[in-house]
């Protein structure tokens, strides 16, 4: 309410709404971790949007062009990277800085977005325009990359982790190997049965280390490698194919490998915290 003083003929208004106009509640004042989290989900909506402008409309209306299709499909996965960037850097920027009460929250919805419904949407669409692929089966298989990722952000939220650790594999990375199951180009049924390995196992109780320090560094070396490997396929450099060939093997090699170290620690930490109690038992008897 505003009101007219007859003496000064300036308007008053109320303390308690001047100081709700000048302050704005601290749970909708974004952080510059929030905006990097923004780009993360804008990263993922145009993914769909050059998968579909680009490879799936030109199929449908028999338009297809094996470059610009070669591009548009580079285009998304490059996207999908470069929103693993931003996740990677707006967890880096608010344990450095700060986040807003929103920040968690922003997190999610943008990793579904960019890691769940980006690569679920990029699997449907293989199933509609590769020539071995059988679409109703492909969107089956989208559905549970989709609903895994939702299960696994929805577990973090609400599961407490051991510092360093995550269990199950992280969406950024299961988003990443399932393009790069698509794009080896291998029969459908391998690729049907890999793309649900994928999806089982970032519900799993699978650890994988966090990307901190070191490994954070490798991880972004790698991003942008790969980013690289798909330019250079989307322009049809000399080697191109292999190189993006040989890119998605290493990356699916690793999403098969990093399960078997980590179970492989579990049971030789098993097997020496056995060993230690039965020391400790012998030496009290």
């Amino acid at each position: 309410m505003t009101v007219i003083d007859p003496d000064t003929q300036a308007a008053w208004v109320p303390e308690a709404e001047a100081e709700d106009a000048d302050d704005m509640p601290l749970s909708t004042r974004l952080s510059i971790a929030d905006t990097l989290t923004l780009g993360n989900a804008i990263c993922g909506f145009m993914a769909v949007y050059f998968t579909t402008t680009g490879v799936l409309i030109p199929h449908l209306t028999g338009n297809e062009d094996g470059g610009m299709a070669r591009h548009s499909a580079a285009t998304a996965v490059i996207l999908m990277l470069l929103a693993s960037v931003f996740d990677l850097f707006d967890g880096l920027v608010a344990r450095k800085l700060r986040s807003s009460a929103m920040g968690a929250e922003l997190d999610n919805l943008s990793d579904l977005i960019s890691f769940g419904l980006a690569p679920a949407y990029f699997v449907v669409v293989w199933g509609m325009v590769a020539d071995d692929a059988m679409q109703r089966v492909s969107a089956v298989a989208a559905i549970v990359v989709l609903l895994a990722v939702v299960l696994r952000l929805a577990r973090f939220s609400c599961v407490p982790m051991r510092d360093g650790i995550f269990q199950g594999m992280p969406s950024p990375f299961g988003a990443l190997t399932v393009v790069s199951i698509v794009l080896l180009e291998l029969p459908f049924v391998p690729t049907l049965l890999a793309i649900m390995g994928v999806a089982w196992l970032m519900v799993s109780r699978v650890e994988y280390p966090k990307p901190r320090g070191p490994l954070a560094v490798a991880m972004l070396s790698w991003i942008v490698l790969s980013m690289g490997l798909l330019a250079a396929w989307a322009f049809d450099a000399p080697g191109g194919e292999l190189l993006l060939q040989t890119g998605c093997a290493l990356q699916v090699v690793l999403g098969a490998v990093i399960p078997l170290f980590a179970t492989a620690r579990r049971v030789n930490t098993f097997r020496d915290n056995r060993r230690e109690a039965r020391e400790a038992e012998a030496q009290l008897q």
